[in-house]
C-alpha cells in the first residue's frame, strides 16, 4: 500500500500544531513531526526511497522552523532539568581555576604563554621577552575577537621568526572556513590586508615578510598553496601548488630547525612532501618522494640530513635517514626499524635528540634517542593506565621535552624530562578546585572477548566502594575510526558522574589506533563490523561480570563515533536505557554516494566507495540511517551544528525524524541543533561547561537521578 504524502505546508502545520500540545488536560508533548517527501534513488540496480531528503536545504525557511521547533520540543522536555543543569553547571566550573597561566614556553629569548581570567570566555595569548620577570605583552585577546560573535574559534597562531609579526586566523560561525590577519607586535597594529577561505596552516619563510597558506575549495578541502608578502594586496598572492586529487589535503609547516618549508600532502593511506629552503622562499618547492598508494612518510630536518618517519613495507611504522643531498638519488637508511609489537605515532627532531612517542600493548611511551651515542631510553610513567600529549616543543636547541601527563584519576600535569640527565621537572600541575584526593577513585583495564575471540580492551573510574552487584549506572564510551585512540586522560566535569556513583567506561575498539596499525586495519572498510560488535562485546562483558544490568548502560559517541552508537542502537536496542550521539555520522550511504559534499572523496578509504557495489552491499547493512526499523529503542539525545561542515546537521535531523517515524516505544527522543556553531560545539569555555552539564542532566535524569 503506497504511504501517503501530504504537502509540505500541511505537514508544517502538523508540526506546530504537535509542539503546542503541552501536558495540559492529559495532552502529551509530542516531538515534531517530518513532512514526508519522497526522494528516490537507484544505484546497482536497488531502488533507495530516502523520505527526508528535503532536510538538506538549510536555504528553505521551514527547514530551519523544523530544527528549531525540535529545540523546542527539547527545551520542554528537558524543562524538569533546568535546576539539575545549573547544579551541574556549578560544580564543574567550581573545580575549574578559572584564573590561570599556561606553562609559558621558551623560543629564542621570549617567553610565550596564555591565561585566563574569571569570568571571560577565552584565553588571552602573551609573552615576556627576555625573562620571566619582564612586563607581560599581550599579543591577542581572543575575548576582544569573540566580543560580536556567538561562536568564535582560532586555528592559526604563528610568530614571524625574528617575533616582530604574528599571523592568526579565525572563524566566527563554526563552518571552518578562516580568515587571515597581520598583526605588527612591535606597534600593537594590523596590516591592511585580511585573506579569506583559509585552511588550518600557515608557515613563515626566514625573510619574516614570506609566509604560505591553504585556501579551501567547495568541499572545504586544503587544496591550494600560496605565497603572500606582508603588506602586499592579497590580491596578487600566486598559488604556488595545487593538489587536484580530491582525497588529498594540503598543510604547510616549517622544520623546527628552521631550515625547510615543508608541504604535506595526505589522504587516509597516503601522502607526499614537498621541500623549499626557508631562506629562498620564492623558489619552486622540490618533491622529496612521489607518493605511493598505501604509503605515508613525514619529514624532519637535522645537521645535514632528514629523518622519515614511514610505514613502508613497515606497517607500525620505521624511521629512515638520509642525506639532504642525496635523498633522492641514494637509498634511505634505516634509524629505527620497524618493530610489529610497537607502534611509532609521531616523533620530534632536536639539535642532540630524535624523540619517538610510541605505543606499545595499547599504553602510550616516550622513547628519547641520543644522535650523538645512538642509545635510547624509555622515560618512566608512574602509574599502569595513563595518557600524555605532545607539546609543540619549538626550540631546536633544547635538552628537554615537554610533555602532559594524565589518568583516569591524575589532573593534567606538565613534565619537563632533561633528555641528558634523564630527570623529569614537573612544571604544573592544573589545580581541581575545592579539593580532590586521587585516593578517592579507582581505576582498572580489562579485555572484553569479541565474537572472533579477539580482545578488546575496556577502562574504567569510579568511586571507590563500587560492588559488582549489576546495578551501577555506566556510561561508555566510543569512537572506533580513523586509527584514533580512545585515551585515558583526567577529566574534572567526570567527577560529576563519579560522585554520583556512575561508572565511567571507555571501549578501546577495532578501528581506533590502541593496539597499533593492525587494530585500526581491522575495523575499516569491509572490516568496519567489527568496530561494532567489539561495542557490544564490550557491554555485555560489563553485564555478565557484575558490573551493570541493560537498564543502567548509557553509551556515548560523537561523530564517526555517533556513527557507532547509531549502528549498536539499531543492532542491540535491548542492551541499552540511554544514548547520546553527538553530531553523529548516520546518514552513511547518502553522504558517501554524494562526492560534491565536503569530505566524501576523502572518506572513501575509511569506509569504502559506495559506488562499487562490493563496498555498497557491505556498508549498506551498518549505515545507521538506512537500518532503522519498527523496533523499541533506549532513551535517545541527538546533537548538531548548523553550520557543522564535517557532518552536516541533517544527517543528525534525519536519523530523529525516520526513529520518531518508526520507533515502537515511549523513550525518550531528542534532538538538539546549535544554531549558531558547527562541528566543534560551543568555543567558549562557559558555554562548553552548559553543553555537558546539559548532556549529563539528560543521562542522569533518565536512571532517575535529579540532584
Amino acid at each position: 500500500m503506497k504511504k501517503q504524502i501530504l504537502s509540505l505546508p500541511s505537514q508544517m502545520m502538523i508540526i506546530f500544531a504537535c509542539v503546542q500540545c503541552l501536558s495540559a488536560q492529559n495532552k502529551v508533548l509530542q516531538p515534531p513531526v517530518a513532512p514526508v517527501i519522497e526522494k528516490v534513488d537507484t544505484v546497482h540496480n536497488t531502488i533507495r526511497v530516502d523520505d527526508y531528503f528535503w532536510l538538506r536545504d538549510r536555504n528553505d525557511p521551514r527547514v530551519i522552523e523544523y530544527l528549531e521547533s525540535w529545540n523546542y520540543y527539547t527545551d520542554v522536555v528537558m524543562q524538569d532539568t533546568k535546576a539539575f543543569q545549573k547544579i551541574l553547571y556549578e560544580e564543574m566550573l567550581g573545580r575549574i581555576k578559572e584564573t590561570d597561566l599556561s606553562v609559558p614556553e621558551r623560543i629564542d629569548d621570549y617567553y610565550y604563554y596564555s591565561r585566563t581570567e574569571e569570568g571571560r570566555q577565552y584565553p588571552i595569548y602573551c609573552r615576556k621577552h627576555g625573562s620571566l620577570d619582564a612586563e607581560e605583552e599581550v599579543m591577542l585577546d581572543h575575548n576582544v575577537l569573540a566580543q560580536e560573535h556567538d561562536y568564535c574559534e582560532i586555528a592559526v597562531l604563528e610568530v614571524s621568526p625574528n617575533h616582530e609579526l604574528l599571523i592568526y586566523s579565525v572563524d566566527t560561525i563554526g563552518d571552518e572556513r578562516y580568515t587571515l590577519y597581520i598583526k605588527n607586535l612591535g606597534n600593537d597594529t594590523l596590516f591592511h590586508e585580511t585573506i579569506e577561505n583559509c585552511g588550518y596552516s600557515v608557515a613563515w619563510a626566514n625573510d619574516n615578510q614570506t609566509f604560505f597558506y591553504t585556501i579551501l575549495d567547495k568541499a572545504k578541502r586544503p587544496y591550494k598553496l600560496y605565497r603572500h608578502v606582508s603588506g602586499t594586496d592579497p590580491q596578487n598572492d600566486r598559488a604556488v601548488f595545487t593538489e587536484d586529487d580530491d582525497r588529498f589535503w594540503l598543510y604547510i609547516s616549517r622544520t623546527k630547525s628552521g631550515t625547510y618549508l615543508v608541504i604535506d600532502i595526505g589522504s587516509h593511506t597516503t601522502t607526499e612532501t614537498h621541500i623549499l629552503a626557508a631562506d629562498t622562499p620564492m623558489d619552486p618547492f622540490q618533491l622529496f618522494a612521489p607518493r605511493r598508494d598505501q604509503v605515508e612518510y613525514y619529514v624532519e630536518h637535522n645537521n645535514g640530513y632528514f629523518y622519515i618517519l614511514t610505514n613502508d613495507d613497515a606497517p607500525n611504522f620505521k624511521i629512515m635517514q638520509t642525506s639532504t643531498e642525496t635523498f633522492q638519488t641514494e637509498p634511505w637508511e634505516t634509524y629505527i626499524p620497524h618493530n610489529d609489537s610497537v607502534k611509532i605515532e609521531s616523533f620530534d627532531m632536536f639539535r642532540d635528540y630524535l624523540v619517538t612517542y610510541e605505543r606499545i600493548d595499547g599504553l602510550e611511551h616516550i622513547k628519547i634517542s641520543d644522535l650523538l651515542t645512538r642509545t635510547s631510553h624509555y622515560i618512566d610513567f608512574p602509574e599502569p593506565v595513563y595518557t600524555y600529549w605532545r607539546h609543540p616543543n619549538r626550540e631546536f636547541d633544547a635538552e628537554h621535552v615537554r610533555y602532559t601527563y594524565s589518568s583516569l584519576i591524575t589532573p593534567r600535569t606538565v613534565y619537563d624530562y632533561n633528555m641528558t640527565t634523564r630527570h623529569a621537572i614537573m612544571k604544573k600541575q592544573y589545580e581541581v578546585m575545592g579539593g580532590y584526593d586521587k585516593n578517592l577513585y579507582c581505576t582498572e583495564r580489562f579485555f572484553a572477548f569479541a565474537p572472533d575471540s579477539t580482545r578488546v580492551p575496556v577502562s574504567l573510574v569510579y568511586r571507590e566502594g563500587m560492588l559488582k552487584n549489576g546495578t551501577n549506572n555506566i556510561i561508555m564510551e566510543g569512537y572506533g575510526a580513523y586509527g584514533s585512540s580512545m585515551d585515558t586522560y583526567f577529566s574534572s566535569n567526570r567527577l560529576s558522574l563519579l560522585d554520583r556513583g556512575c561508572i565511567y567506561a571507555i571501549a578501546h575498539i577495532r578501528g581506533g589506533g590502541e593496539m597499533g596499525r593492525y587494530w585500526y586495519d581491522q575495523g575499516k572498510l569491509l572490516k568496519k563490523m567489527n568496530t561494532f560488535t567489539d561495542f557490544l562485546a564490550c557491554a555485555e562483558h560489563l553485564i555478565k561480570e557484575g558490573y551493570t544490568s541493560p537498564d543502567h548502560i548509557a553509551i556515548t559517541g560523537g561523530s564517526a563515533g555517533g556513527l557507532l552508537i547509531g549502528a549498536v542502537l539499531n543492532m542491540k536496542p535491548q542492551l541499552f536505557h540511554t544514548a547520546i550521539a553527538d553530531v553523529p555520522f548516520v546518514d552513511l550511504m547518502n553522504t558517501m554516494l554524494d562526492p560534491t559534499l565536503p569530505l566524501t572523496v576523502c572518506e572513501y578509504e575509511e569506509w569504502g566507495d559506495p559506488g562499487d557495489k562490493e563496498y555498497y552491499d557491505y556498508m549498506i547493512q551498518y549505515s545507521p540511517y538506512d537500518n532503522v526499523t519498527a523496533q523499541e529503542y533506549p532513551h535517545i539525545l541527538i546533537t548538531a551544528g548548523l553550520n557543522d561542515t564535517r557532518v552536516m546537521y541533517w544527517e543528525a535531523a534525519k536519523w530523529a525524524a525516520k526513529l520518531r517515524a518508526l520507533k515502537t516505544d515511549n523513550n525518550i527522543l531528542l534532538l538538539k541543533t546549535k544554531m549558531d556553531s558547527g562541528h566543534l560545539g560551543s568555543s567558549g569555555r562557559y558555554d562548553f561547561l552548559k553543553d555537558i552539564a546539559f548532556e549529563y542532566a539528560f543521562i542522569l535524569s533518565r536512571f532517575g537521578i535529579y540532584k
